[in-house]
């Protein structure tokens, strides 16, 4: 599993010109499963977004020493299974991406575990297999990459 998190100042997902999604201070996070892709990279990518240190904290005055989960932000994830497309030459080859059908399964999996890990409605996500507009703000800009086979 990959994942790209972004720490925004608000984001949100659009289908058909309808807003399906929409966080406010927190994470946007592109997920891609691999064909290989287990609940344990599920887990391991779920316990990093919930607890990379992202945010300062001005209480105590410590750089990049709060969570999504410390300050109680929100998350919303898009599934793109893009993150595993590999170019042959001009041309992009999915085929170490999860199958539609099991990356469905394995993707509201993944939604479920993500919110018991984080709930009260934080976790958001935009529509499985559709075309989508992700509208983000920024915060930084910081990103981070994951790839959960990178332990």
């Amino acid at each position: 599993m990959k994942a790209v998190i972004q720490r925004v100042k608000s984001a949100s997902v659009t289908v058909d010109g309808q807003v399906v999604s929409e966080i406010g201070k927190g994470l946007c996070v592109l997920v891609g499963i691999s064909a290989d892709s287990t609940p344990k990279d599920a887990e391991f990518i779920i316990r990093k977004i919930m607890n990379l240190r992202l945010w300062d904290d001005p209480e105590n005055g410590k750089k990049w020493d709060k969570s999504v989960k410390d300050l109680d932000y929100d998350v919303l994830t898009v599934s793109q299974f893009t993150l595993f497309g590999q170019l042959k030459g001009n041309k992009v080859d999915y085929h170490k991406a999860m199958e539609p059908v099991k990356a469905k399964e394995f993707y509201s999996q993944f939604l479920t575990d993500l919110t018991k890990a984080h709930p009260n409605g934080r976790i958001k996500d935009g529509i499985f297999g559709a075309m989508m507009d992700v509208n983000i703000v920024n915060d930084g800009p910081v990103t981070i990459l994951l790839d959960s086979r990178d332990k």
